[in-house]
């Protein structure tokens, strides 16, 4: 019951989750698909104690990428990002806890796997920019935006994490 009120809140003040029960949008690229990495990656933010409250293999349309990188929408690798988003299957999820938007981004490494550190996602599975294996939001406004592009509020699930006492004080 409560988190349908703080989830009903959160829609009506476009207020966001805060604190633990903060979300951020993650995307495992076409790439990162095919090479199978997504069990690892989910591992990944399963271990660090984080919440998964959406997830979905879906074939990106052109429409939904143009909008989800329209700030990018004047760089020159724009319509080469688009093709290859839309070149296969991408894993959509959304992931929640303390400071996740902030954390998640260190989790992924640099855009550029070159400057990426080794234990990062990018920095261990990844040699080239335009083949990242990932996205990630970059802020919480951002996560906000690209959560409501990708999922409908009915696909995102508000349960009992029975280790949250083991994460949280």
């Amino acid at each position: 019951m409560i988190c349908l009120f703080l989830s009903i809140f959160a829609n009506i003040f476009q207020t966001g989750w805060t604190g633990v029960n903060e979300r951020t949008f993650l995307a495992v690229k076409p790439d990162g698909v095919q090479r199978k990495l997504v069990g690892e990656i989910v591992q990944r933010f399963e271990r660090k104690g984080f919440k998964l409250v959406g997830l979905k293999l879906m074939q990106a349309s052109e429409e939904l990428l143009r909008e989800h990188y329209s700030e990018l929408r004047s760089k020159p690798f724009f319509s080469g990002l688009i093709a290859y988003m839309s070149s296969g299957p991408v894993v959509a999820m959304v992931w929640q806890g303390l400071d996740v938007v902030k954390t998640a981004r260190k989790m992924l490494g640099e855009t550029n796997p070159a400057d990426s550190l080794p234990g990062t996602i990018r920095g261990d599975y990844c040699v080239e920019v335009g083949r990242n294996v990932i996205h990630g939001s970059d802020s919480v406004a951002s996560a906000q935006r690209e959560i409501s592009l990708w999922f409908r509020q009915n696909e995102l699930l508000c349960w009992e994490d029975n280790c949250s006492h083991w994460i949280y004080n």
